[in-house]
């Protein structure tokens, strides 16, 4: 009788520990459930990653002006193709030149040309610099003021590639103001002006 009485006090306390165990589940599942998101140890709500900050939009006038550079420097670039070769062929600076600076600069070429001359070597640009642009027009723009370096470009006889004879008081070295402007295509300069000053 007392061994029966024995078994049935412990399946008595079976029943209430599942039971406690089986609440205690519930209660940690309900508090999960209505944390709202919320660390239980600190009460405050998980980090969020932060996405990276986005760059900073370009000044349009810096770009402006980095463009007008790079443009003057390959039209100068496209200038030695074209007063190297007495064809005129090789070139193609009318990608890089518009209005009076190509029409001057295919007129000698051309002139050279004619007289049995090309220019061999290259042109060095120094000290460029942006005095004024306008990127609120409707062709916006930039004056570029550049030290033009013309020593190593020299002029020779097209068939025995001999030095030609320049003047002496030639300058090899000075300052030239060139007009760029923006085509849908791309810059272009329009006006090259050598100020007849050395630098």
């Amino acid at each position: 009788m007392k061994r029966r009485a024995h078994q049935v006090h412990r399946s008595a306390v079976h029943l209430k520990t599942a039971a406690f165990i089986t609440l205690c589940a519930a209660l940690a599942l309900t508090a999960c459930s209505s944390s709202g998101g919320k660390n239980e140890a600190t009460g405050e709500s998980p980090s969020v990653a932060q996405s990276p900050a986005s760059p900073a939009p370009a000044d349009p006038k810096e770009t402006a002006k980095q463009e007008a550079i790079t443009a003057y420097g390959a039209y100068w670039k496209e200038m030695e193709k074209l007063y190297a070769d007495p064809t005129g062929k090789s070139a193609h600076l009318d990608q890089f030149a518009a209005s009076a600076a190509l029409k001057n600069a295919e007129a000698d070429a051309k002139r050279a040309h004619d007289r049995g001359r090309i220019y061999t070597g290259s042109v060095a640009l120094t000290d460029q610099t942006v005095t004024k642009v306008d990127v609120s027009g409707k062709i916006p723009n930039a004056t570029v003021s550049s030290c033009l370096n013309i020593s190593k470009w020299r002029r020779v006889d097209a068939e025995t590639k001999k030095p030609v004879p320049q003047p002496g008081n030639r300058l090899t070295k000075y300052l030239i103001v060139s007009v760029v402007e923006k085509y849908p295509e791309g810059w272009r300069v329009i006006r090259d002006e050598p100020q007849g000053k050395s630098c």
